[in-house]
């Protein structure tokens, strides 16, 4: 099954947080924080939405940060994606 996002949506795969702190202090699940950097894993064609015209400026395979709590998120053979608006992208990591 695959994922095709509509209008200005993209799919996003997260990526891992560290384990361990600079220090060297190995975090437990619970206390390490939800990743803000994300992989582009597919991208929605855009068009008009809410009467607005949406030009996609991110493509597949783009590092990411997206806004902390935004999208959708959903798991699909295991995998957790999140389905975000491309207005909840806030930056493009070089």
């Amino acid at each position: 099954m695959k994922l095709k996002p509509l209008a200005d949506r993209v799919v996003v795969k997260l990526v891992e947080a560290e384990e361990k702190t600079k220090s060297g202090i190995i975090l437990t699940g619970s206390a390490k924080e939800k990743p803000e950097v994300a992989e582009v894993i597919a991208v929605g064609p855009g068009g008009t939405v809410d009467g607005k015209e949406v030009v996609m400026t991110v493509k597949k395979g783009d590092k990411v940060i997206t806004s902390k709590y935004a999208g959708t998120e959903v798991k699909m053979d295991g995998v957790e994606y999140n389905i975000v608006k491309q207005s909840d992208i806030l930056a493009i990591v070089e």
